[in-house]
């Protein structure tokens, strides 16, 4: 019987532990992305690439990680 908590992580090639901070690192990106998003929604001249730079870098980091399956 295959384990439902480490099936996915090593189909990327990750323990379990590596995969749950690696959601986690992105989960916290995506907090901050939502504020400055925001942020720039009130104010269009703060922050005018930062999120859209940060989601092409998460885009191919994903992408990379994707190559692992």
């Amino acid at each position: 019987m295959k384990n439902i908590f480490t099936k996915h992580p090593n189909e990327v090639g990750e323990t379990y532990v590596q995969h749950g901070l690696q959601a986690m690192r992105y989960s916290l990106t995506f907090l901050l992305l939502f504020v400055i998003a925001l942020i720039h929604a009130i104010l269009p001249f703060l922050f005018v690439r930062t999120a859209s730079d940060i989601v092409c870098e998460m885009s191919k980091d994903m992408e990379c990680r994707k190559g692992n399956e």
